[in-house]
């Protein structure tokens, strides 16, 4: 078990309890999983973009990310429907909690001029979205390596039902919002 984990099982998880209300355990808000999304420019042009945003994406997760392929045909972006135009991965578990971690304890602190994560990108649901410019702010990757600079969105999935309970739980596990 991870440290994230284990502390979530035994602190984290009894302080929501008091905090939100909720009289059965079982309701309290949990992480269930975390979606690691990049969709990769110039990939019609070479397909040798696509391989190396694989590497940089499943260094990043620490497992091998599912091509993903254009379920429409978009003509005026030159794109037919089975292109391969992205990549994801989906987090779940011990790797879940310890790339929220990371990200909360050593990829935020990198970041330039951060001053918290916004608290708007919330879905309405509970699930939290935020997206990076450039994914050399992670430690795994060497910007000197890096020839083309890729973005990608990380999808943070609870079981909260409303935004207010989410919110809780991402600030209980460490996550920087803006005051």
């Amino acid at each position: 078990m991870s440290s994230l984990q284990d502390r979530f099982t035994k602190e984290i998880a009894k302080k929501l309890q008091t905090d939100l209300e909720i009289k059965n355990p079982m309701a309290v808000p949990r992480l269930l999983k975390i979606v690691i999304n990049m969709g990769v420019k110039d990939v019609l042009a070479d397909k040798k973009n696509l391989e190396k945003a694989n590497e940089i994406l499943a260094q990043i997760a620490g497992q091998k990310p599912r091509v993903m392929k254009a379920k429409k045909s978009i003509s005026t972006f030159k794109l037919r429907e089975g292109d391969e135009i992205g990549l994801v991965t989906t987090l779940r578990g011990e790797r879940m909690y310890d790339f929220y971690d990371k990200l909360v304890s050593i990829v935020f602190p990198r970041l330039r001029d951060f001053h918290g994560v916004r608290r708007t990108s919330f879905d309405g649901h509970g699930n939290y979205t935020l997206g990076f410019p450039e994914s050399a702010v992670f430690p795994e990757i060497d910007p000197g390596k890096v020839d083309k600079i890729q973005g990608l969105e990380i999808s943070i999935v609870t079981t909260a039902d409303d935004n207010k309970k989410g919110m809780a739980l991402l600030e209980a596990l460490g996550m920087p919002f803006v005051k």
